[in-house]
């Protein structure tokens, strides 16, 4: 296909988008294009009700998970619409408008949600991975924005209680607010916070200790090397920063991965616990 009759066809199914009738055919072509359309984002921002019509497809759902009934299909359709949103919020021309909507507000009620079928499970992936685009390029007012927001202790019950992938994609959340400087003196602003956060992190270690995953490993200890840099964190982790990470229980992951080696060298150096990590 030409490049003008691609380009044609992408713009036809964003008008289709505004007619009920060919609304969910449009969500599933323009979803399987997100990644090969450069403009992409900036045509769903900027094309009249389109992300309107993104929004209706949100809204309509509420109603379906309280009480928890969603289909599959219904599932499927809404991630669509989700997955259009992480491509304008991907685009740097487009994520500060989305950001100055609110928008990343209607996803909550999905993060909300607790029920493990696969359904639900997708319908929080999808909405974490919106989330996890606006951090992925550390801007300042991205973590502001979050953090005027209940993202934290929505991400937190996720890592305690998700799926591997969700605990993934929810913990490098949780990393990337961490990593700006405004997000780490938030989280150990009072005892409080930062508690809560240490807890569900120590949580995660016990529970990787039986069951390994290198990627989330990964996160979780860039977590805690994060926290380290704050002072107060920095005492309060020589008490309760967990055994597992201070013997050799991930040993065989961390042989293989450099990455964790050195950020859990960086958390024991400034823990003043040099010598245990090599």
């Amino acid at each position: 296909m030409s490049k003008d009759l691609c380009r044609e066809e992408i713009l036809q199914w964003i008008l289709d988008l505004k007619d009920c009738n060919k609304r969910e055919n449009a969500l599933l072509e323009l979803s399987k294009k997100r990644d090969s359309v450069p403009e992409l984002p900036i045509w769903l921002w900027y094309s009249f009700g389109t992300m309107a019509a993104l929004l209706q497809e949100v809204i309509a759902i509420y109603p379906a998970i309280m009480p928890a009934n969603l289909t599959a299909a219904q599932s499927n359709r809404v991630c669509n619409a989700l997955a259009l949103m992480q491509c304008v919020a991907s685009h740097k021309d487009t994520r500060g408008p989305f950001l100055q909507a609110h928008i990343p507000l209607y996803l909550y009620p999905f993060l909300h949600t607790t029920k493990t079928s696969r359904s639900f499970e997708y319908l929080r992936l999808t909405s974490l991975g919106v989330i996890g685009a606006l951090v992925k390029t550390d801007e300042k007012e991205v973590i502001s924005f979050l953090l005027s927001t209940e993202i934290i202790p929505l991400c937190l019950r996720i890592m305690e209680q998700g799926t591997e992938l969700s605990k993934t994609v929810a913990t490098f959340i949780l990393q990337k607010i961490l990593l700006d400087d405004t997000g780490l003196s938030y989280i150990c602003q009072t005892y409080e916070r930062f508690s809560h956060v240490a807890m569900i992190l120590g949580k995660m270690v016990m529970k990787l200790s039986r069951d390994p995953s290198s990627r989330l490993l990964k996160h979780v200890i860039r977590c805690y090397s994060r926290l380290s840099d704050n002072p107060r964190a920095q005492q309060a982790l020589r008490q309760c920063l967990p055994d597992q990470l201070k013997d050799e229980t991930f040993k065989a992951i961390l042989d293989e991965d450099k990455s964790s080696r050195h950020w859990l060298r960086s958390l024991m150096n400034n823990l003043d616990r040099v010598g245990l990590i090599q």
